[in-house]
């Protein structure tokens, strides 16, 4: 039976009411090519529940599964190995729930994972602070940009090239809306990060510079220089962490000198997941905490003086009168930072570090490995568990000959950044503790074959 709850009268007198035209108007922001010119190809017009379900697993039979063939795929979203304990305990009835309560001291169990989660981000990103969490690390970083313009009064923001692209489009498709002015620029098929031309081009009217550690072709650089030049011009220096499981091994953005740090949390405790949902992270020094978007969970005591948890800081639309708010993100990934936190906890500090270094390890011998190819040049001096290779040929066509061969070998900055010639080449390679030796060498082998 459908289900149609509007009327014809309905829908005209709704869009009579805002001034559209018709329903079509409403998504004229979604380009022409992006939108369905009718039903789904290969999918029947109806069918059964019993019909459906074989289709669907039929065409779901068609994906290579990142667990069952050599998996080389990051830049943004990392195979970790994930406890079972995780799963289980993220599903006991204290936790798994449909919704934040609006009424939230009554869910001292929500809050208190939630503050020990903060705890821990704020910890791992070496800030004094940290929110309860944001959607992902894309969505964190255009809120990081809007707080800066907030705490500067400037709109003026730097983005390095080393910036993950999709972060980059997502930016500035939220600048469209606000006027912010954003200077970003491709990255360089060299070990060297673009540091040098981020302090050449900070000035007065500068409100942050942006950028990724490590970077998008997986460089680390130290920030303490650009920090300190965007703190000589008044500026805020925003770093983005896509893969948190490195702050194990290396300095901290915090450290050195990072005003807001905001990243993607999917590499701990949270799986691949086709894309989503992940876990936005972001923390920032102490005096910025009421600039802070989302929300902040704080301890305290009751009437009896005993411990509890309670929502400190609500400084989002739903809380607070729309035109005061400083974000409208309306939730957060509970049931995803309810995973970070277990898995963090889990590991413990001493567990992190381990994985952390097990992740170098491994891809550090595959650095190794792979270089050794006939047509194939390592591009980074620096990495943690992520480098580029610079190939003899185009690398988007070698990607799809390696999946061809049953292998997901990496991620080509030609699909990254369609139509730069000087990228085209380059190959971003992701190695985790679930990387195997045979792995590396079935990569190595085939690329041999490929590019002969």
């Amino acid at each position: 039976m459908r289900y149609l709850p509007l009327s014809e009268a309905d829908r005209t007198a709704m869009l009579a009411t805002i001034g559209a035209p018709s329903v079509d108007a409403l998504f004229a922001d979604v380009p022409e090519a992006a939108r369905l010119a009718g039903p789904i190809a290969g999918l029947p017009g109806h069918a059964s529940e019993m019909a459906v379900e074989r289709q669907l697993s039929a065409l779901a039979r068609q994906n290579l599964v990142a667990g069952e063939v050599p998996f080389f795929l990051g830049c943004g979203a990392y195979r970790h190995h994930v406890p079972a304990s995780v799963d289980h305990l993220i599903q006991r009835g204290e936790y798994l729930t449909a919704y934040t309560p609006y009424q939230p001291e009554i869910a001292q169990g929500t809050l208190q994972i939630l503050f020990e989660f903060q705890t821990q981000v704020a910890r791992l990103l070496g800030c004094d602070v940290a929110n309860a969490s944001m959607y992902d690390g894309s969505t964190a970083c255009w809120e990081a940009i809007v707080m800066a313009r907030r705490i500067t009064r400037r709109s003026k923001a730097l983005l390095s090239g080393g910036l993950h692209p999709h972060y980059v489009s997502v930016a500035r498709t939220m600048a469209r809306f606000t006027g912010d002015d954003l200077h970003s620029a491709l990255p360089v098929l060299e070990a060297a990060t673009d540091g040098q031309a981020l302090l050449e081009a900070i000035d007065d009217q500068t409100s942050c510079v942006v950028v990724q550690y490590p970077d998008i072709l997986g460089r680390i650089g130290d920030l303490s220089e650009i920090a300190a030049r965007a703190h000589e011009k008044g500026a805020l220096l925003i770093a983005v962490v896509t893969e948190p499981v490195a702050l194990g091994v290396i300095r901290s953005p915090g450290e050195m000198g990072a005003d807001i740090v905001v990243g993607e949390g999917q590499s701990i405790g949270v799986g691949l997941q086709f894309g989503g949902p992940y876990v936005g992270l972001f923390a920032c020094k102490e005096k910025f905490v009421r600039q802070m978007p989302g929300r902040l969970c704080g301890e305290t005591v009751d009437a009896e003086g005993k411990r509890g948890f309670v929502l400190t800081l609500s400084t989002r639309e739903q809380h607070i009168r729309r035109e005061k708010a400083t974000s409208n993100i309306c939730t957060n990934s509970g049931l995803c930072a309810l995973a970070f936190s277990i898995h963090l906890t889990l590991l413990g500090e001493r567990g992190l570090r381990d994985l952390a270094a097990l992740n170098h390890a491994h891809a550090a011998l595959a650095a190794e490995r792979l270089a050794q190819v006939k047509g194939v040049e390592l591009v980074n001096d620096s990495f943690f568990n992520e480098f580029t290779l610079r190939l003899n040929r185009e690398a988007r066509p070698v990607v799809r000959r390696l999946a061809e061969r049953q292998i997901l070998a990496g991620v080509s900055l030609g699909r990254l950044y369609p139509g730069a010639q000087a990228l085209e080449r380059g190959l971003v390679i992701a190695v985790t503790e679930t990387t195997t030796a045979d792995d590396v060498d079935a990569l190595a082998e085939s690329l041999e074959e490929v590019l002969a």
